[in-house]
C-alpha cells in the first residue's frame, strides 16, 4: 500500500544512500524525486557514469533532478514544483538554506556516526582509523553549519578490534535504513523531540570530532606510530581508498603498495621503524613500538595478493620501508 502523504524529495549518490532509498521506495512512501549529482565521465573510454542513487531512482521510475549548482534558480523552481513534504539527505552536497528550508516538514539528513562526534565526510574511515570501538547512525534536521543540526535519532554499534571500515560501512547502511524509516514514522507521529547537539555535549561531556574528507597523503603509512596505531590506520581505509607505503631493496627500486590487511605481530620489535623482517613467508614491519605483519597488499599496476605470494616472487633483499 502507498502512503501519498508525505510527498518525500531524497538526496543521495552513493551506494550507501541506496539501501535506505529502496527502504523508503519498499515501505510503500511516496518518494517524488530523487537528487543527485551529475553524470561524469569515468574509466578509460570516458563513459558516463551515472551515481548508485540515479541508478535506482531510474530503474524505479522516480524523477531525477541533477543540479551542477544547488543555487540554479531552475534546479530551484524544479524542485519546488515537486510540492514535497520532506527532504531526506543522505551521503549528499551541502546544501544552501534555499534548499533544506523548503519542505514544511523540514529536511533530515543521516550521518554515518554518532553525532556529535565526527562531523564531516569521512565518520566511518576516521572512526575506525582511530580505535574507537563504537560507533553507529544518527538522523538530525539540517541547519546552517554542516552537521551540527538538532539529533532526532540515533543507533549505536560496536566495532570489532580487527573489524576493517568496509564490513563497519555495511553495518550502518543496513542499520542506517531501519532509522530512517524510525525517524519518518515519528516524523508522521509527532512524537519526536529534537536535542540540541550543544545539549548534548554539555550534558553527556562528548566532544565533537572532526571526520575531513581523506586524500592520498593521508592513507600514507608512518611507520613511526604504534603497531596499533599502524594496524587501525590500515583496517579504517580497508577495503578503500586504502592505506599504502613506499618498500624499496637492494635489488629492487622503490615500489608503492596498497596495504589491505595487517595483523598485530607478537614479537618483539626488531629495529627502526620501517625496518622490514622476512620470516618464514611472512612480512614483518617494525613500528615506532612493536610490529605489524602485512597480511594482504597489492603492489602498484597488480592485483590483489597474500604477502607470501608477493614474497615469492619479488624475491627482496635487504628491504625497509621508505619513511
Amino acid at each position: 500500500m502507498k502512503h501519498e502523504f508525505p510527498r518525500i524529495v531524497f538526496l543521495g549518490t552513493p551506494e550507501f544512500a541506496v539501501t535506505s532509498l529502496d527502504r523508503i521506495v519498499s515501505e510503500g512512501y511516496n518518494v517524488v524525486g530523487v537528487v543527485t549529482m551529475p553524470d561524469k565521465p569515468a574509466g578509460r573510454g570516458h563513459h558516463l557514469y551515472q551515481s548508485p542513487v540515479k541508478e535506482y531512482a531510474v530503474a524505479h521510475d522516480i524523477p531525477v533532478l541533477q543540479p551542477v549548482k544547488l543555487k540554479d534558480p531552475e534546479f530551484v523552481q524544479a524542485l519546488r514544483d515537486l510540492k514535497a513534504d520532506l527532504f531526506i539527505v543522505i551521503a549528499f552536497r551541502m546544501l544552501p538554506e534555499v534548499v533544506w528550508s523548503m519542505p514544511p516538514l523540514g529536511t533530515f539528513n543521516l550521518h554515518a556516526s554518532l553525532l556529535p562526534k565526527y562531523r564531516g565526510a569521512a565518520p566511518i574511515n576516521r572512526a575506525v582509523m582511530n580505535g574507537e570501538s563504537r560507533t553507529g547512525v544518527t538522523t538530525f534536521m539540517l541547519k546552517h553549519e554542516i552537521d551540527t543540526g538538532d539529533v532526532l535519532r540515533q543507533e549505536a554499534i560496536e566495532i570489532g578490534p580487527d573489524e576493517n571500515v568496509g564490513s563497519v560501512h555495511d553495518r550502518l547502511m543496513e542499520l542506517g535504513s531501519e532509522l530512517v524509516i524510525d525517524t519518518i514514522r515519528h516524523i508522521m507521529a509527532g512524537t519526536l523531540k529534537p536535542l540540541p547537539q550543544e545539549k548534548m555535549i554539555v550534558d553527556k561531556g562528548v566532544e565533537p570530532t572532526p571526520a575531513p574528507k581523506i586524500f592520498k597523503e593521508d592513507c600514507r603509512i608512518d611507520w613511526t606510530r604504534t603497531a596499533r596505531e599502524v594496524h587501525n590506520h590500515v583496517r579504517g581505509l580497508s577495503p578503500y581508498p586504502a592505506a599504502w607505503c613506499v618498500l624499496k631493496g637492494d635489488n629492487t627500486p622503490e615500489q608503492e603498495m596498497k596495504v589491505m590487511e595487517t595483523r598485530l605481530s607478537s614479537g618483539a620489535n626488531f629495529g627502526e621503524p620501517g625496518s622490514v623482517s622476512i620470516e618464514d613467508g611472512h612480512l614483518l614491519v617494525a613500528c615506532g613500538d612493536g610490529a605489524v605483519e602485512i597480511m594482504k597488499l597489492r603492489p602498484a599496476g597488480k592485483k590483489l595478493m597474500d604477502a607470501d605470494a608477493y614474497l615469492r616472487g619479488a624475491r627482496l633483499v635487504n628491504p625497509h620501508m621508505v619513511i
